[in-house]
């Protein structure tokens, strides 16, 4: 009798431990995500800022439509590739927080 309590309570305590790494896997997965998201918030900015600028300063319209056409290049081209990486953030994210739950339904079994 007392041998499948502490089996019991073993399980208890290695399901706990799991969910707690899986919270911890879980925060510092989307801190990641944030901090990412906000590095390229304040780039996009900063870029944005620069372009209007230059704009500001452009001698023709040629010059201006120049200018415009390279920064609606350049802006999509960032987000695409910020599109990707945050997408491969999130799928890293996802796999970490599964494995304590993959171990745990190992265990389980």
């Amino acid at each position: 009798m007392m041998k499948g309590i502490e089996d019991f309570q073993k399980l208890g305590q290695s399901n706990l431990d799991a969910t707690m790494k899986l919270f911890g896997e879980f925060t510092k997965g989307w801190q990641a995500i944030a901090a990412e998201m906000s590095d390229y918030t304040k780039r996009s900015f900063e870029d944005g800022s620069q372009t209007l600028e230059k704009l500001m300063g452009a001698k023709s319209l040629e010059q201006a439509v120049d200018i415009q056409s390279k920064y609606v290049k350049r802006s999509y081209d960032d987000y695409m590739h910020q599109l990707a990486k945050v997408g491969s953030m999130y799928a890293e994210l996802a796999k970490e927080a599964y494995r304590p739950m993959e171990k745990m339904m190992r265990v389980g079994r």
